[in-house]
């Protein structure tokens, strides 16, 4: 038996639930991280080269746009964990019905909220 089911390409009217809004958000923020990563390791490197290094790297990082890529170095890593905590805890056989995943997903990003507001208030 043949199935007509319609077909929705639209992206923008489809409505995720959380748990796939929070899977999302846990592949984008592990490529945040490894796209910010160079610029960390980059900056450590110059910091210890010798004291006017450091300097340097204190410059670069009162910069308020280093500070912002900063920001969404640590954002994407509070959210990264806790998600990554989530996944483990699911691969363990926990939370994975449908009602427990949506109110983990929560959690996690509403963590991850929190992870960033602290962060911010951190470095500035």
């Amino acid at each position: 038996m043949k199935k007509q089911r319609p077909v929705n390409l639209e992206l923008t009217t489809i409505s995720f639930p959380p748990a796939a809004i929070s899977s999302i958000l846990h592949r984008v923020s592990g490529v945040i991280m490894l796209v910010l990563v160079g610029l960390l390791v980059w900056l450590l490197a110059k910091s210890l080269t010798s004291p006017e290094g450091f300097a340097e790297a204190q410059a670069i990082f009162a910069h308020p746009f280093v500070r912002f890529l900063v920001w969404g170095f640590l954002a994407a890593l509070g959210y990264h964990v806790l998600a990554g905590i989530r996944h483990i805890f699911m691969d363990l056989g926990f939370g994975e019905e449908k009602e427990s995943g949506k109110i983990t997903a929560v959690l996690a990003i509403a963590g991850g909220v929190v992870l960033a507001i602290l962060a911010g208030v951190w470095l500035w």
